[in-house]
């Protein structure tokens, strides 16, 4: 029997392709996936990644076998995906691995309305279904097999975008984006056509083989070449969307990178224009300045945990109006609670041709900070160096201590977090302080520790 431990994360399937899983099991997953969310239709996208297309259709027969009737939206984004989840009201599945290594695949799958599926909420039940299956045999068909058929919703995808954020009126921009060879390529220009924007295009054709670099503009190297051709160009802004391309990351008009946590507050005020006194959430790890900006424009900040089930669960919860992650997640409620890049891009567009300065001096005002950006340590005991780092702490004067997730340490003058990754055998810090030398001094203390 496969060992779907390996596989099977706390918030999607992930592993190498054959080695790990396969067709035969992708097929087993479109059956448990059907049977746990007792659906009788169900929607299923995949990337441009080459196993995605064969994975994708086993995962249809599988749900079709147990009578299920399957809309298969081919080639998407995983945004697209969660859009046709929200517009037809079905479960989905996407077929990616975000920005994994082009050998990896995997399977991100939601509730109708894009509602999350994890580990709590399905996930563990599916896992347990395809082990059974896998070791005693395929469930029963159903006496009447259900259907597959296709639709493409790309265009209604860019028009729901369209219709969240007005750009009609903005000034014409130059806008270099990357997209990586990732789905970017493919949405990208049908959510742009007609607007007043200048496309400078990199890296568009498909390609799961990520011939240029590797689709994760979190790693500063990904974003050299976008860097460079905003300066080049003289273009006003930069875009890069992961290989999934639900997640975007900015550069300014001078090549810099604006932070997320930046982005966050930019959008969040545009959201709370809209919708005076909302809620919006914010994890743990995203700059003071968020839930500053937030209460600034009469809105209530509402902190949680990294990940996107924790982050969609509370906008379900408390009827939040957006949410945004140090990752570059961002979550809308007109999005159905889901998270997307574009949505969020367009909003920084439309923002910046509003006004005639660069971005750079529209986003000064939601950049407040010195921050370390992520930094990970690879640990054989993730628990007792956690233990150590909250001995040194919990009795610091001035200092509080918080575990909602991993542990972060709050004086007024600075805040670390230090986490464990979920899947490898590392620690993750991030560090904010006042000025960049306390930064500095914070962070190498903490290592100090991590890495004794």
């Amino acid at each position: 029997m496969p060992d779907l431990s390996q596989i099977v994360k706390a918030y999607d399937v992930r592993g190498v392709v054959p080695d790990q899983w396969d067709e035969s099991l992708a097929e087993l997953f479109g059956a448990a996936f059907a049977r746990v969310t007792d659906a009788d239709a169900i929607v299923v996208g995949h990337d441009m990644r080459p196993s995605s297309p064969g994975l994708a259709r086993a995962f249809a027969r599988g749900a079709a076998s147990l009578g299920v009737d399957v809309t298969e939206i081919g080639l998407c984004s995983t945004d697209q995906l969660y859009f046709a989840s929200g517009y037809l009201n079905l479960p989905g599945a996407m077929f990616t691995a975000s920005h994994n290594p082009a050998r990896y695949n995997g399977i991100k799958m939601c509730r109708a309305g894009a509602a999350p599926i994890g580990q709590d909420s399905g996930l563990a039940e599916i896992r347990a279904l395809v082990e059974g299956w896998a070791d005693s045999g395929a469930p029963e068909p159903a006496a009447e097999a259900g259907t597959i058929t296709q639709q493409d919703v790309l265009d209604d995808y860019a028009a729901h975008l369209r219709s969240l954020v007005d750009l009609t009126a903005i000034r014409p921009l130059k806008v270099v984006v990357d997209a990586g060879n990732g789905m970017g390529g493919h949405t990208v220009p049908t959510v742009f056509e007609g607007l007043p924007l200048e496309l400078d295009a990199l890296f568009f054709e498909l390609d799961g083989t990520f011939p240029n670099h590797e689709a994760n503009p979190l790693d500063p190297k990904n974003i050299v070449d976008l860097q460079a051709r905003v300066r080049e160009t003289g273009a006003d802004i930069g875009l890069a969307f992961d290989g999934d391309a639900d997640r975007c990351f900015v550069v300014d008009g001078r090549g810099e990178p604006v932070s997320p946590s930046a982005i966050t507050a930019l959008v969040a005020s545009r959201e709370l224009a809209k919708h005076p006194g909302g809620t919006v959430i914010h994890n743990c790890i995203t700059s003071w300045s968020v839930p500053e900006v937030v209460k600034e424009k009469g809105g209530t900040p509402v902190r949680t945990r990294v990940g996107h089930s924790f982050i969609k669960a509370e906008m379900a919860r408390s009827g939040a109006i957006f949410g945004g992650e140090h990752s570059a997640h961002y979550y809308f409620r007109d999005f159905w609670n889901a998270d997307t890049g574009m949505l969020a891009a367009l909003h920084v567009l439309a923002a910046l041709g509003g006004q005639e300065g660069p971005l750079s001096d529209l986003v000064a005002q939601y950049d407040r900070y010195a921050a370390s950006g992520e930094i990970n340590s690879t640990v054989d005991d993730q628990a007792g160096r956690m233990e150590a780092v909250k001995a040194a702490y919990e009795r610091r004067e001035g200092a509080e201590l918080d575990e909602l997730d991993g542990l972060t340490v709050t004086t007024p003058n600075w805040w670390f977090n230090l986490r464990p990754s979920n899947t490898e055998p590392l620690l993750r810090l991030n560090v904010e302080a006042r000025d960049q030398e306390t930064v500095a001094e914070v962070r190498d203390e903490v290592l100090s520790i991590v890495r004794a």
